[in-house]
């Protein structure tokens, strides 16, 4: 009896490998690579993305010299970014641009490639790796494409992920300065104001670092910066609380 159930398993399980095998040779049973790509663009605009990606890959692999190979390999890195899988579509965006330098795709291959860096970047508080090669990326792409409208994206692209950069830069500096280490707050006060005059934590960083030395009795270091405040932040609303750190300066 035992021994009937193992013979009922096998069959069923080569049964089973024969469907499956028989399921993958028939996507490759077309003709030329135009069927293939034809029949892996349809499957692509209906969704059905797996199936999608075996015919682009057969294109790729058996007609490398096809025209519709750059087509392929776009619409592969296409499928990537679609299911969120943006190291590697990123990876396949590239690739693209390298192997097909002269495709219409490539354009837009750069700035998605750009996008998915852009994606990858985290939160202010995690490692910001991806968020400076999204920035390095996005002003690649408008070195090449200075006029192009994806140029205007790639500017509001860089300015959201300056910002995070130095939110990241002053999330530190007022972390330190909650711990009590001023001068470590100062330092990452300044990160901001040398490195990002053009973001929101600007102003934020100014007053922190005319607060810290305030506390620490930095008096005549302040005296030049809250002239610099007033010039630059008339309308902030820590203006007046600058005044009045300036006020209790003068009256020391």
């Amino acid at each position: 009896m035992k021994n009937k159930s193992i013979l009922i398993f096998t069959i069923l399980y080569l049964i089973s490998i024969l469907l499956v095998s028989c399921k993958s040779t028939s996507v490759r049973d077309y003709s030329n690579d135009e069927e293939v790509y034809l029949n892996a663009l349809k499957l692509f605009n209906d969704k059905d993305y797996r199936e999608a990606l075996q015919l682009f890959d057969v294109i790729l692999l058996q007609y490398p010299a096809s025209k519709y190979a750059d087509d392929a390999q776009y619409h592969i890195a296409e499928i990537n970014y679609i299911e969120e899988k943006y190291v590697l579509a990123a990876f396949n965006y590239q690739k693209l641009m390298r192997n097909y330098p002269a495709s219409d795709y490539v354009k837009i291959s750069f700035y998605k490639s750009a996008l998915c860096n852009y994606y990858l970047s985290p939160s202010y508080d995690r490692d910001q790796k991806y968020t400076r090669d999204a920035i390095k990326s996005f002003q690649d792409f408008q070195m090449v494409y200075p006029g192009d409208s994806l140029s205007v994206e790639s500017d509001k692209k860089i300015q959201e992920l300056r910002n995070k950069l130095a939110n990241r830069e002053y999330f530190t500096a007022e972390l330190y300065k909650k711990i009590d280490s001023p001068i470590s707050s100062i330092i990452y006060y300044d990160e901001v104001i040398k490195n990002y005059p053009d973001t929101k934590f600007y102003e934020p960083s100014f007053y922190g670092k005319i607060q810290t030395l305030y506390e620490i009795g930095k008096y005549e270091q302040l005296k030049s910066l809250i002239q610099l405040y007033k010039s630059k932040f008339p309308s902030s609303s820590n203006y007046s609380k600058v005044l009045e750190i300036e006020k209790q300066i003068a009256a020391k």
